[in-house]
C-alpha cells in the first residue's frame, strides 16, 4: 500500500494515480452540471427545512451578531483595512 509523506498509508482514491484521480473527479463535475436544476431543487427544500425552525434561525442570527461584533473578528479587520 502507497505511503504519503507522513507515512499514513493511502486508501481508496488516495492511492491511485494522479489521471485516475482527475479522471473521477471530471466525471463527478460533469455530473453536477447536468443535474444543476435538480441540485437547486435540493438546496432549496433544505433551507425552507430550515428556516421553519424559527427559534433556530434565531439562533444562527444571534450567532453571526456576535461574531460580527467581537473585536479582532476577521470581518472587523477588512474593514478597517478598506
Amino acid at each position: 500500500m502507497a505511503t504519503n509523506e507522513s507515512g499514513h498509508s493511502k486508501r481508496g482514491l488516495a492511492s491511485a494515480d494522479e489521471k485516475t484521480r482527475s479522471e473521477v473527479a471530471r466525471k463527478g463535475g460533469q455530473a453536477v452540471s447536468r443535474n444543476r436544476q435538480h441540485m437547486a431543487e435540493i438546496g432549496r427544500k433544505g433551507g425552507v427545512a430550515v428556516s421553519r425552525d424559527r427559534q433556530h434561525m434565531a439562533e444562527i442570527g444571534r450567532k453571526g451578531g456576535e461574531a460580527r461584533g467581537t473585536p479582532g473578528s476577521e470581518q472587523q479587520n477588512e474593514k478597517k483595512s478598506a
